[in-house]
């Protein structure tokens, strides 16, 4: 069984880190999730990029927006497999699970269709056949805790708590695996530009400062539930 949850928020970068606020009263912050940037030897012409670039600053004024997702295919598979393994029947027990996890990349491509189209609606005359969508064509990105441009496992907590995961039948262990394993979570970025990109190697002087920050937030933030 499928289940999922998309949240579309009033959102603003400082500095390497983006807050994402409850309403578009846009004082009480629901989350703040805290970016990385690339520090690599470039042409004098590109950017060393970090995700936060891709939401408008809070100086600016400008009132951007960012989306946020969990969904899993997984319910009930453990079950299932379990049957299965029971009936000395591995051959099944293996392939239900690799089903619900090509179930679950496929539910997240159509999910984030919809969001572009629908729920969000910056791209509403996007038309891709399959091709296109494989190729990743379409406007914005949709980034995972954990992949090259964000790889913090720990905004995973965050994000679960944002979204109230666990009502749609999700979970996360103490070191961040989602539960059912079937399971997507991550944003959506929709600035015409925004596209994947890794972060590489983390410095000591990004370790520090990112400490710093979570050290200067957790004393401020309100991880509260939002209405999705």
């Amino acid at each position: 069984t499928a289940n999922g949850i998309v949240a579309i928020l009033p959102a603003a970068s400082v500095g390497e880190d983006i807050e994402i606020y409850r309403d578009e009263s846009r004082t009480d912050i629901a989350m703040v999730w805290r970016g990385q940037r690339q520090q690599t030897e470039k042409a004098p012409d590109r950017n060393n990029l970090c995700l936060a670039d891709y939401v408008a600053p809070k100086s600016s004024g400008v009132r951007d927006w960012i989306g946020a997702f969990a969904l899993t295919t997984g319910l009930g598979c453990e079950e299932r497999a379990r049957a299965f393994d029971a009936a000395h029947d591995d051959y099944s027990a293996i392939m239900v699970k690799a089903l619900a996890d090509r179930l679950a990349e496929a539910f997240a491509e159509r999910l984030h269709q919809r969001v572009r189209r629908e729920f969000w609606g910056y791209a509403p005359d996007e038309q891709l056949d399959t091709e296109g969508l494989i190729a990743e064509r379409y406007r914005g990105i949709r980034p995972a805790p954990g992949y090259p441009a964000c790889p913090d496992h720990a905004a995973k907590g965050d994000l679960f708590r944002l979204l109230d995961a666990p009502a749609v039948g999700m979970g996360i262990t103490e070191s961040y695996a989602m539960t059912p394993p079937a399971s997507v979570a991550g944003f959506y970025l929709s600035h015409p530009e925004a596209r994947y990109f890794a972060v590489g190697p983390i410095g000591a002087d990004q370790t520090e400062d990112l400490a710093r920050r979570v050290a200067a937030r957790n004393s401020e933030e309100r991880l509260l539930p939002v209405a999705a």
